[in-house]
């Protein structure tokens, strides 16, 4: 969006917009994206790999900002700024891709500003807009407590060429994973991804911790996960999302053909 290789357009409906692929390159689109401004920040539902000259495309959209349906300082409201934030809990994720309910999302939104106001020991949620889930993880105290968990992580995938992906613990449990095609696509993503990993465990501060996982406990909930019996739907004429919903997890499996481009798993 900053190259200006791709737009994404308000259209005046909530949960959907409209993309338009303007370079000649394929655009991977990740579900629990945020794009920023238009009418209400919003989180796009899909995964969605963006054909070359695409024109505009339908794009499945919640709303992560309640009450606001005007422009927000010199922001337009034609079209959407870029956000290098992602939905940073679990939670979230089951709201948009469980779920997949407008009102389910904005209680996760509350919920989420709460939990952070309460780790940071402020009102996380910015004045500008108090419901802006957005604008809350740009907050500088969030910013600058999860920043200790990047800075202690970031360089951990670096020289590791067969690595496609990840799964975190948080307080010791569990708590999500996500995992790629191909090292490239992973490490494109693993700078957002680490970030909403940190965000959420600034979220957690506090909380009762366990002993660490253990690799096998680990091995056995990405197993257990993609074992699941899957429910597919149908995207395009080239891709489908299969959804994996059992007692112990949610998997949220993302196709181009035969190709399984993106898994994330998510522990209940």
């Amino acid at each position: 969006m900053l190259q200006r290789k791709v737009v994404v357009h308000e259209t005046g409906s909530v949960n959907q917009l409209e993309v338009e692929n303007l370079s000649d390159d394929e655009i991977f689109i990740q579900s629990g994206d945020i794009v920023k401004g238009g009418k209400q920040d919003r989180v796009l539902k899909d995964d969605l790999i963006l054909e070359s000259r695409s024109g505009k495309v339908p794009l499945a959209a919640f709303c992560v900002e309640h009450g606001r349906w005007t422009g927000r300082g010199v922001e337009s409201t034609a079209a959407f700024q870029a956000s290098n934030d992602a939905v940073a809990a679990k939670s979230m994720k089951m709201a948009v891709r469980a779920k997949s309910n407008q009102q389910e999302v904005w209680n996760e939104v509350a919920k989420n500003q709460s939990m952070l106001s309460t780790a940071i020991g402020a009102a996380a949620p910015a004045p500008a807009s108090p419901s802006s889930y957005q604008l809350t993880l740009e907050n500088k105290t969030v910013q600058e407590l999860s920043a200790k968990y990047r800075k202690a992580l970031e360089d951990s995938v670096k020289g590791k060429g067969d690595v496609v992906g990840f799964v975190f613990a948080i307080n010791g449990k569990i708590n999500s994973a996500e995992i790629y095609a191909s090292n490239d696509l992973f490490l494109r993503l693993w700078p957002k991804l680490l970030n909403a990993a940190a965000v959420e465990a600034t979220s957690e501060r506090g909380k009762p911790t366990q002993p660490a996982v253990a690799t096998a406990a680990v091995k056995m909930f990405v197993e257990k996960s993609e074992a699941a019996p899957g429910t597919a739907r149908t995207l395009s004429k080239r891709e489908q999302v299969i959804t994996r919903d059992s007692a112990a997890s949610f998997a949220y499996e993302s196709r181009d053909k035969d190709v399984v481009v993106h898994r994330s798993l998510v522990a209940k």
